[in-house]
């Protein structure tokens, strides 16, 4: 292995406020934070490549969740406890020290990239950028008797003055699910058993990864990103699913009753998210964007993966909404257009559109029929994304040119559908009635495409475009 970080050699992908590293690869958001005046979090990180390599773990921090300042690696591999990748984890406070808790990787050394076994492992830290590993790591050695080697992703909370680990496994039926243990140290830790498993192979996935449970608005959530349902004419066509199950844990936890798995994002580009409580009470979610297998043609000039924004959760209508968080407004530097029209024929936007923020209102009639597209072209008019709106089927569909398919979904019926998008250079963020549905993609341009609406009847909008602050990332 290298020892050399790699270095960037063309900016034309880069992004002005979303977190990114300096060089490298990154995926999964992890340890996501509020530490000391600051929001941290960390990523999975390989610096010294911009293809997946041993994994590391990236950190940056943020007094408002929009400016981030880029922080040395917190964690290595190489340690006998993580020998061969620090994977993902999360973050906990007590007693004025960040704890880190994260899954070591260890190949059996054959060769075959499937033949592994993971621990769990902790680090903490005082000032929350230098990290030591606990010296008895790991503080979980195996996995219970009845799961498989797929034992990972410890997310770590306290409830009742006990804190409990909930874990992404897989049983040795082949099926996923979760399983948890409880500490009153957070070094001892004793398995409580799975408290929800995956009810079918097709329909619920044989691995979840990157649980997170949490409560909100009444509710107990686990959030998850499982692998292996099969995919539906317009439903799970990612190859993998991030989404979330909502029901209620009996009181010691052993058992989750819960509803069916919901996507939290039906874009091409999201996965592997994770939440954290801001001081304020408000659950905050931010997202790996990407998805396993995309060509991330960033990869090229050094660097490959972004998160997303980060999102405010809240449920409404059964189903959790997703919204930008209030401080993403502290972007904007200027309004550079807004005006009210009777939309008919396509309209431009924008002609130069690297970074900035759209609302977008269109208001229908009772009996109207009618379809309305926002959608990105380069300067020759060629289409590089589509989003249409049906008003008779209330649904959406995104066509992304890169990958020549759609995604699709639906909101409830209503006659008003407001779009708030966030552009940022290679990436595409789209809130659709305030979270009720949200798409999330990256498009490779080497220009700044054009940006255009229009609609097959006469539909009245409005519209507000914002330029926002581009250099929002300190390296």
């Amino acid at each position: 292995m290298t020892n050399e970080q790699i270095q960037l050699t063309d900016d034309r992908y880069r992004l002005g406020y979303h977190v990114m590293a300096k060089s490298g690869w990154i995926n999964d958001p992890n340890g996501f934070c509020y530490f000391n005046g600051y929001y941290h979090i960390f990523y999975q990180h390989y610096p010294y490549s911009a293809e997946w390599g041993p994994m590391h773990w990236g950190h940056a921090r943020s007094k408002d969740l929009v400016h981030w300042e880029d922080l040395p690696i917190a964690l290595a591999p190489g340690s006998p406890e993580d020998k061969d990748g620090c994977f993902s984890g999360s973050a906990i406070v007590k007693d004025d020290t960040l704890y880190l808790f994260y899954t070591g990787h260890h190949y059996y050394g054959d060769g075959d990239p499937d033949n592994f076994w993971q621990n769990q492992n902790m680090a903490y830290s005082k000032d929350g950028i230098n990290f030591t590993k606990y010296e008895n790591n790991p503080v979980i050695a195996s996995e219970p008797e009845d799961n498989t080697h797929h034992f990972r992703d410890p997310k770590v909370w306290k409830e009742n003055d006990k804190y409990y680990m909930v874990l992404g496994s897989q049983e040795k039926d082949g099926l996923g699910r979760i399983i948890l243990y409880k500490s009153d140290d957070l070094l001892n830790w004793e398995y409580i058993g799975a408290p929800s498993k995956s009810k079918g192979l097709k329909t619920e996935g044989f691995m979840w990864e990157c649980p997170d449970v949490f409560r909100l608005d009444g509710k107990d959530i686990l959030l998850c990103s499982p692998q292996g349902i099969d995919k539906e004419e317009k439903k799970y066509l990612n190859l993998f699913q991030n989404g979330y199950f909502a029901g209620q844990f009996n009181d010691d936890n052993t058992e989750f009753n819960r509803g069916n798995f919901q996507e939290l994002d039906f874009g091409h580009d999201f996965y592997a998210a994770q939440t954290t409580q801001a001081p304020d009470g408000r659950r905050i979610l931010i997202a790996w964007m990407a998805m396993w297998e995309s060509d991330m043609p960033e990869k090229e000039d050094g660097w490959a993966g972004a998160l997303t924004l980060p999102r405010q959760l809240h449920i409404k209508n059964e189903k959790i909404y997703m919204k930008p968080v209030e401080e993403l407004k502290s972007l904007r530097n200027e309004k550079l257009n807004s005006d009210s029209t009777e939309l008919k024929d396509d309209l431009l936007l924008i002609d130069d559109s690297s970074h900035v923020e759209i609302n977008l209102e269109h208001k229908f009639t009772s009996e109207q029929n009618a379809e309305t597209s926002f959608y990105l072209t380069d300067k020759n008019g060629n289409s590089i994304l589509n989003l249409k709106y049906n008003s008779n089927t209330n649904e959406f569909e995104l066509y992304r040119k890169d990958t020549d398919d759609t995604r699709y979904a639906n909101i409830l019926s209503d006659d008003k559908v407001n779009l708030r998008i966030f552009i940022d250079t290679s990436s595409i963020e789209i809130f659709i009635n305030d979270g009720e549905a949200v798409f999330t993609e990256r498009y490779y341009l080497e220009e700044n495409p054009q940006v255009w609406i229009n609609a097959s009847d006469s539909v009245s909008t409005n519209y507000e475009i914002y330029e926002l602050n581009n250099q929002a990332i300190k390296f």
